[in-house]
């Protein structure tokens, strides 16, 4: 017999205890850890009637921005497509005609921009890969559906209303000196 086999031996003809072979502090032991979480408060939440609290940062279903002026924020750069390591976001870049001005922000936009919320991770890399501030990701959750297709978004649910009252406040998500630079509308990419 080689040696390997010889303590598998040895091992198993070790004599048990009497402790051992009635199990009762193993019982004992495992029950006392059972009632301990009999008693403790209940982590479960009733979803639809009660909602739990988010995180002001909290990454959620993604929103396309728009400017002061109502306009799409976007110009199909391609980087947030380009950061996005689970590549759930793809476009259509086109150039904007003349009469488009109040629509689109730059001469270039994005006639299609989808996001596939199935391979979506919620790492926040295409928010902060875009240098326009077009995309971010909200504190709202991603709806539920049957049909895989349905969770393929396009810019009829991704973008915002282009009424003031309905847009989506993300200044929770930016940093102190982010909304400092903002302010100064001297630099071409706050105008």
């Amino acid at each position: 017999m080689n040696n390997l086999t010889n303590r598998s031996i040895i091992v198993s003809n070790k004599k048990m205890t009497f402790w051992e072979r009635i199990y009762l502090p193993a019982i004992l032991k495992g029950m006392t850890i059972t009632f301990g979480h009999l008693f403790r408060r209940k982590s479960t939440v009733q979803y639809p009637e009660v909602k739990r609290e988010f995180s002001e940062i909290y990454r959620g279903k993604h929103v396309l921005k728009r400017d002061d002026e109502g306009r799409e924020r976007c110009t199909a750069c391609g980087l947030c497509a380009v950061a996005c390591p689970a590549e759930a976001i793809t476009m259509v870049a086109a150039e904007r005609k003349p009469g488009e001005e109040n629509l689109y922000r730059e001469e270039k936009y994005a006639v299609v921009y989808e996001i596939n919320m199935l391979r979506c991770i919620f790492c926040g890399d295409c928010e902060e890969a875009c240098p326009k501030e077009a995309i971010f990701l909200t504190k709202e959750i991603v709806r539920s559906e049957y049909g895989r297709e349905k969770f393929i978004y396009g810019k009829d649910e991704l973008v915002e209303p282009a009424d003031p009252a309905g847009r989506i406040d993300v200044s929770k998500r930016q940093t102190p000196e982010v909304l400092e630079f903002k302010k100064n509308k001297k630099f071409r990419h706050n105008r």
